[in-house]
């Protein structure tokens, strides 16, 4: 499901109609639409917000709330968490994936950068803290005071598998940001699509800025910066820039449109979550059945399976899952005709609006054939070792 942008699915007739009408008025004006006033309306109260803007890509929609959060609060530093992804861009491409070798202290994790090219100037601005861990939040803030800008997350980080935030974690973020005067960031690009209302409305903690992109248009580029009116107001020219020639496109604003009035609805949503709490359960049954170790986390319309271990809280603890056995299980789920998720055990499955109950059960079927294939002895691979 496009790494978490189809809940629509595939060819959604609705989005169909829609989209070959408007390509048939017009791709691109240069000028903003009455259509995007339409979508911020509906967005600003889906999600929460009092503001919004559009760009193409959660690489643009990231980059640009980082900018905008130095130049509220006049601060240079970013926090981010060890393992998570928020795009390509220098600013946050650091400590993504890094090896046991190189992250050094748990508590204290070394900066990696994920890619050559990066200046080393926006890895020093880039603070890196395990995720779920209130503690080491708090001493890094306090070894940075007054230089952190903003701290950013997935509310559920979804590049190491699917990891839920611990009680307490998002709700401790919150009172760390007001304590220290910089802002909360939460990067939805991939939460927006597995909640109706976002990860706000599934764990009642309200950023100041929210990135939203993938499944909001269907499966068309579109992004979202979105927050406080304080905040989104300094988006001014000549004073914090957001610009792009194909920013609020009427494609993939009618696309956004059609997507959370028509098919992304409340109903629908609930009925898919439905499906994926099914799901979800029914794998933990299946492997507890034939007494394979692993923890299968899950919640709403997305989740995934880590072979292996007992928990996964954080990197670390995701580091030490069995690559090995994991990919036992997706080969023989395609072997058997089902795509069980994204490829990588660092991905997770999607449930979009087009699949039923009987899809749901398929796919358990096939996985309790798979489980006993698993469940022979072999020797585990952690996944540092795979790679």
């Amino acid at each position: 499901m496009g790494f978490g942008a189809l809940v629509v699915g595939h060819a959604h007739p609705k989005l169909v109609e829609a989209v070959k009408h408007q390509v048939e008025n017009g791709t691109l004006f240069g000028f903003e639409s009455e259509d995007a006033t339409k979508l911020a309306e509906v967005m600003c109260q889906r999600f929460n917000v009092d503001m919004v803007k559009f760009s193409s890509t959660g690489l643009e929609a990231t980059s640009h709330a980082i900018r905008l959060a130095r130049a509220y609060t006049g601060r240079r530093k970013i926090l981010k968490f060890e393992g998570c992804y928020h795009g390509s861009h220098d600013s946050l491409l650091v400590s993504v994936k890094p090896t046991k070798a190189r992250a050094g202290n748990p508590k204290h994790p070394t900066r990696v950068p994920a890619s050559q090219g990066i200046p080393e100037s926006f890895i020093n601005e880039t603070v890196i803290a395990p995720f779920n861990d209130l503690e080491a939040v708090n001493e890094l803030m306090h070894e940075n005071v007054d230089q952190v800008a903003g701290i950013i997350l997935e509310p559920i980080p979804m590049n190491m598998g699917f990891i839920m935030p611990q009680k307490g974690f998002l709700e401790g973020l919150r009172k760390i940001c007001d304590e220290y005067g910089c802002l909360l960031i939460f990067d939805e690009v991939k939460t927006c699509g597995k909640f109706y209302g976002g990860a706000e409305d599934a764990f009642h903690v309200k950023p100041d800025l929210k990135v939203m992109g993938k499944a909001v248009a269907g499966g068309l580029p579109l992004s979202v910066l979105a927050g406080k009116r304080p905040i989104m107001e300094q988006i001014v020219p000549g004073q914090i820039a957001h610009a792009g020639t194909f920013n609020a496109n009427p494609l993939s604003v009618t696309a956004g449109i059609v997507t959370l009035t028509e098919i992304l609805t409340k109903e629908k949503m609930g009925f898919v979550s439905e499906l994926g709490n099914t799901l979800g359960k029914g794998c933990v049954e299946i492997l507890e059945g034939v007494k394979v170790r692993a923890t299968t986390q899950f919640l709403g319309l997305s989740g995934t399976i880590h072979f292996g271990v007992d928990r996964v809280a954080n990197w670390r603890d995701f580091l030490e899952v069995d690559f090995g056995k994991w990919y036992t299980m997706y080969a023989a789920m395609l072997n058997r005709g089902i795509i069980p998720m994204g490829t990588g055990p660092d991905e997770q499955w999607t449930i979009s609006v087009q699949h039923s109950k009987e899809d749901v059960e398929k796919y358990l079927e096939a996985f309790k054939e798979v489980a006993k294939e698993i469940s022979q002895p072999s020797q585990a691979v952690p996944l540092v070792e795979a790679l």
